[in-house]
């Protein structure tokens, strides 16, 4: 199984009030019932898996209840083996949606914008970063982000940071997320908070919605073990099973601007992922906010 801080850095991966049309959320996103109609799993889920057969396990995760996928750069690129529009044309037959997909953004990245653009994903996501030693270096982070953010408008999508848990980390006196939501243009980079790694750090989830509201526009929805040392960063599990009250926080982030919610899980204890996949996507179904 690949190891995902090893992966990225191989890719080479480093790199007030609520706003209303793109990043309010509709309730056309959500049920009579209060459920969530569309949510979407990141690939990197499924990655022993995904590269060995990709339309094959594709089709398997649009049977569990998915309508959208978050793609991310493997060694057969963002779109598995296919051009974007092949890829395209095999999500309509699936009845799924592509809305993003985490890339290396130091290599080809406006060829990746206009590749995304052309097929209607909403998003390139940087996934990683790692810890860096001034804060210095997470403002020229910044600068590189809005970069990627001009060039991401120019091809009709949006730019958006994954968090881990580095970043609600103090660094001269400073939480580096604040610093990174600081220093680039709301109009043109939106972030993803992955809600296992927030609690991971000790953070608030609901509180970092609140103080950015309209900012955070995706989630990663990853549970965390119960009673998990706060050391541990490998604790991810299915979803439900874990510690992390889902209900309370997607329920104030779709307040607050969250609009894509994407399932992620890492590591599978007594079951497989595409197992893992199935059980999560029917707590997803469950769910009423």
């Amino acid at each position: 199984m690949y190891n995902r801080r090893s992966f990225l850095k191989a890719t080479g991966a480093l790199a007030s009030g609520i706003l209303v049309g793109r990043s309010a959320f509709s309730m056309e996103d959500f049920s009579t019932n209060g459920s969530i109609k569309k949510f979407g799993l990141q690939l990197w889920s499924l990655r022993d898996d995904l590269p060995k057969d990709p339309k094959g396990v594709l089709k398997q995760v649009a049977s569990f209840g998915y309508k959208q996928v978050e793609s991310y750069e493997g060694k057969q690129g963002i779109f598995w083996g296919m051009t974007n529009k092949e890829f395209k044309k095999y999500m309509d037959e699936l009845g799924m949606t592509i809305v993003s997909s985490h890339c290396n953004i130091n290599v080809d990245f406006e060829t990746k914008a206009a590749q995304a653009g052309e097929i209607g994903m909403k998003y390139l996501i940087c996934p990683y970063l790692g810890v860096q030693k001034t804060m210095d270096d997470f403002k020229r982070y910044a600068e590189k982000f809005n970069a990627c953010g001009d060039i991401c408008k120019k091809n009709g999508l949006r730019f958006a940071y994954h968090n881990h848990g580095y970043s609600f980390t103090e660094l001269e006196g400073q939480l580096p997320q604040d610093v990174l939501m600081q220093n680039t243009n709301k109009d043109t980079v939106d972030f993803e908070m992955d809600i296992y790694w927030v609690v991971t750090a000790g953070a608030d989830p609901i509180a970092w919605l609140n103080k950015y509201p309209g900012r955070f526009t995706m989630c990663h929805v990853k549970d965390r073990k119960k009673n998990a040392d706060p050391k541990d960063t490998d604790a991810s599990i299915d979803l439900g099973t874990g510690g992390i009250d889902f209900k309370k926080i997607l329920k104030a982030g779709s307040s607050k601007g969250l609009q894509y919610f994407i399932v992620e899980q890492e590591r599978y204890d007594n079951s497989t992922p595409l197992k893992s996949a199935e059980v999560d996507a029917q707590y997803m179904k469950a769910l009423k906010l």
